[in-house]
């Protein structure tokens, strides 16, 4: 009787692990197809798009690129020809017109001037990201916007070099001289880094400085500002006041002008912000 009793009690225990276990594997099944079905709706994640400013090139954006490509975004760190705001602009919309999908746009120092006309009429970048950078309105110059604010030091580091272009035509480029530049540009990187920065640095022509913006994308565009507080280009006040107006999401650090150099993980994160923000 005990024997027979016992069988029926693992015949019952049987199916019931059977049955908890087809549930289980219900339950996840389900869970797992919600999970697919939820990122098919996200859709796929946004291509960044890296424009640098002056004085500097797309390796400045090294570490912030290796922070987004681990987690799964597609990067391209665009060449900027530093000649103007308009021509600059023209040069980054022919990439962005290259990308399939939708793009968060970045833009370091100068580079913010170039992104704020690049976006214009471009559906497919979905949000801006300033880094360090100038937001100009239409009629407004870096260097007007500069100069409004107390704290840049960058004139007195400057050496200009007058160069003629190919159609005869002369003007200035502008680098920051090599023994200011880590005190002026990098100061919380690495000196020996600085100084290959330094080396390596692409000049802006002098008239891009002084170019006025015929339009502004973060008037329409989600935007983001990493804004540097011990920044000597760019006044950390002329920062705020541009990202103010622009309703930008921000984020202060206290860092250099380079500061996508020596806080990569700061920009990657809200780089992602974001991204995320427009899935």
């Amino acid at each position: 009787m005990f024997s027979l009793e016992n069988g029926r009690l693992r015949r019952l225990a049987t199916g019931a692990a059977a049955g908890v276990g087809a549930i289980a594997f219900a339950v996840a099944g389900t869970a797992s197809a919600a999970t697919e079905d939820a990122a098919a709706d996200r859709g796929p994640k946004p291509t960044v798009v890296l424009e640098h400013g002056a004085f500097a090139d797309g390796s400045s954006w090294d570490g912030v690129v290796a922070r987004l490509r681990h987690d799964g975004y597609p990067v391209v760190a665009a060449a900027n020809p530093l000649r103007g705001p308009a021509s600059d602009a023209a040069a980054l919309r022919s990439v962005i017109d290259h990308v399939k999908g939708p793009v968060v746009l970045v833009g370091h120092s100068y580079g913010g001037s170039v992104i704020s006309a690049a976006a214009v009429g471009r559906p497919q970048v979905k949000a801006l990201v300033y880094v360090a950078a100038f937001l100009p309105a239409p009629g407004e110059s870096a260097l007007q916007l500069t100069d409004a604010f107390p704290g840049s030091t960058l004139s007195g580091a400057l050496d200009p070099v007058p160069v003629t272009n190919a159609d005869g035509s002369t003007g200035t480029d502008l680098y920051i001289r090599q023994d200011r530049f880590r005190a002026q540009f990098a100061a919380d990187v690495p000196a020996d880094r600085a100084a290959l920065a330094a080396a390596a640095q692409r000049p802006i022509a002098q008239a891009a400085l002084t170019e006025q913006a015929t339009s502004a994308a973060w008037q329409t565009v989600p935007s983001w500002d990493v804004i540097t507080t011990e920044d000597r280009n760019i006044p950390a006040d002329a920062q705020r006041f541009m990202a103010g107006r622009a309703h930008a999401h921000t984020t202060e650090v206290a860092a250099s002008h380079s500061v996508a150099v020596s806080h990569p993980g700061v920009v990657a994160g809200v780089v992602e912000q974001a991204a995320r923000a427009t899935r």
